[in-house]
């Protein structure tokens, strides 16, 4: 297989911060021009304040009905990390393999099909612009196509050995603001009530909820609060990060923050809590062991598959109850840092494979040979 990564190069070169909304577009509009050739439909989700979301639409028939699902972000800033370069073994920059890497995997893997079949059918693609940031605004947008399929295929960066990921961790995200009472330290003591000191039990009894077993992990990641040593601190912040891998640990979780905050203004304080759950539990379905055994048996062999415990859009997707499947980019490693990095043969694994599963999913009900179809 012979791969142009001169066209991944200029993918890669474009800045595509989240927050860059420009930049975004101007990605976006790279992947329109690469993707409407073969025969998509476009809807565009316009967005004031980031990138706008694109979903790709193909005709329909009697096969099964597939998505792909990508993002259009990537992690560094504008004006700080865009270089591309590529030796006999990896490519190299920013989302060779989170997820640029990924989503040229799909557009290579549909251009085959394109070449095999004449026009591609069943077959959707959503690409956001803003999964690297919490998916905050997409997430209701991927909850609704999402629902609409017979299997999702998300493309973030495969595993070392080419696992395709069945499971990821839930997270919940909380800004928790604690007021006390401000006072002298020294001569109205007293008559303070300390949000510091609230905020410290706090933090002790979150911490606590971690059962490291279950693999659940609670981590209160930014404390502040106070102006000096000689003042009651009338005001604490911090931030917490829960991470769990089933819904009961959720569940758990969710309920021991609040009911920590709840209980801990007994002594005085005020507490305002703002976020709470950002992305379910990922977990394995019968459905997704299914699809997993049936594309085994397209493959030949069965595939390898691993836990994450990273979030990513294919937490929503599952959630529907749609079968999803993750980890369909190439074997990287670096992923958010100057040396992110991907391996060369690991696309043309991913493309061969990714050709082989949608062209038995998605046409063998509807289509007895190429040569009929193009008739």
């Amino acid at each position: 297989m012979n791969l142009d990564y001169a066209e991944l190069a200029d993918l890669i070169r474009c800045n595509s911060h989240s927050k860059n909304k420009l930049g975004v577009d101007k990605h976006g509009e790279q992947m329109i021009a690469l993707i409407e050739p073969l025969g998509f439909s476009l809807t565009r989700y316009q967005r004031e304040h980031i990138g706008d979301h694109l979903l790709f639409r193909s005709p329909r028939n009697s096969g099964k009905r597939i998505l792909l699902l990508g993002h259009l972000d990537t992690v560094f800033p504008k004006d700080t990390f865009t270089e591309f370069s590529e030796d006999e073994y990896y490519v190299y920059g920013p989302g060779v393999c989170d997820m640029k890497g990924g989503n040229w995997v799909a557009l290579n893997a549909l251009r085959q099909l394109k070449q095999q079949y004449g026009q591609l059918a069943n077959i959707d693609w959503l690409l956001v612009s803003d999964e690297e940031i919490g998916s905050d605004d997409s997430q209701s947008l991927t909850t609704k196509i999402a629902k609409q399929y017979d299997a999702c295929f998300v493309f973030e960066a495969a595993g070392k050995e080419h696992e395709l990921v069945v499971a990821r961790k839930g997270i919940a995200t909380y800004h928790i603001t604690v007021t006390g009472k401000p006072a002298h330290a020294g001569n109205h003591y007293r008559d303070g009530i300390d949000a510091n000191f609230a905020m410290a039990n706090m933090l002790l009894e979150m911490s606590s909820l971690t059962d490291l077993k279950a693999g659940s992990t609670v981590n209160v990641g930014k404390v502040q609060g106070g102006i000096g040593a000689n003042t009651i601190s009338g005001k604490a912040t911090m931030q917490v990060e829960a991470r769990f891998t089933n819904h009961a640990e959720q569940q758990r979780l969710l309920e021991g923050i609040e009911n920590i905050c709840m209980a801990i203004e007994i002594t005085g304080v005020e507490v305002d809590i703002q976020g709470g759950l950002q992305r379910g539990v990922m977990a394995p379905t019968q459905a997704q062991q299914a699809l997993l055994e049936e594309i085994n048996d397209i493959l030949g062999e069965a595939q390898p598959i691993e836990h994450r415990g990273g979030v990513s859009d294919a937490n929503t997707a599952s959630a529907t109850g749609t079968p999803t499947l993750d980890g369909f980019g190439p074997y990287g490693d670096g992923d958010h840092t100057r040396n992110e990095r991907a391996l060369k043969s690991s696309f043309e694994l991913r493309i061969e494979q990714v050709t082989a599963i949608l062209s038995e999913l998605c046409y063998r009900a509807s289509i007895a040979a190429p040569a009929a179809h193009q008739a």
